[in-house]
């Protein structure tokens, strides 16, 4: 009587590699669109958060009778400063966060070119200037 041998399971290096590659070239294909817009999830988050510090200051404004000064900063919208007995906040809910890349704001006032006041995030780059992810969000620039 014959014996009959099982051929053993498994995969020939070749269709591993086909695989690999497959892979690869979805990868390549997919990775730039995701990682796109991960860039303007950020720009889109850092965008929100100087409309509601515009808001928070606009507040503030109404209640003390004028702006926070540079000094004072951002941070005037969620602890009180200093001999600013007419100041009713916290005009936001949390503490200033920063950038979506991990910066501070930039807060200005009086602003340049004539502003009250400014609100500037530098963007990826870290910069003023630039383009694309790089470029500065500002509250007059939306």
């Amino acid at each position: 009587m014959q014996q009959k041998t099982k051929k053993q399971g498994g995969f020939t290096l070749l269709e591993l590699l086909v695989v690999i590659v497959i892979l690869g070239l979805l990868a390549a294909f997919v990775a730039p669109k995701y990682f796109g817009q991960i860039g303007k999830s950020k720009i889109q988050s850092a965008k929100a958060q100087i409309d509601a510090f515009d808001k928070g200051i606009d507040q503030y404004r109404l209640d003390t009778g004028h702006f926070p000064t540079t000094e004072q900063g951002l941070n005037a919208l969620f602890a009180q400063p200093a001999n600013e007995p007419l100041w009713r906040g916290p005009y936001l809910k949390k503490v200033i966060p920063l950038d979506p890349w991990n910066a501070a704001y930039v807060f200005r006032s009086p602003g340049t070119e004539g502003r009250d006041y400014e609100i500037v995030s530098y963007g990826a780059d870290g910069k003023s200037g630039g383009s694309g992810e790089d470029a500065d969000i500002t509250n007059w620039g939306q």
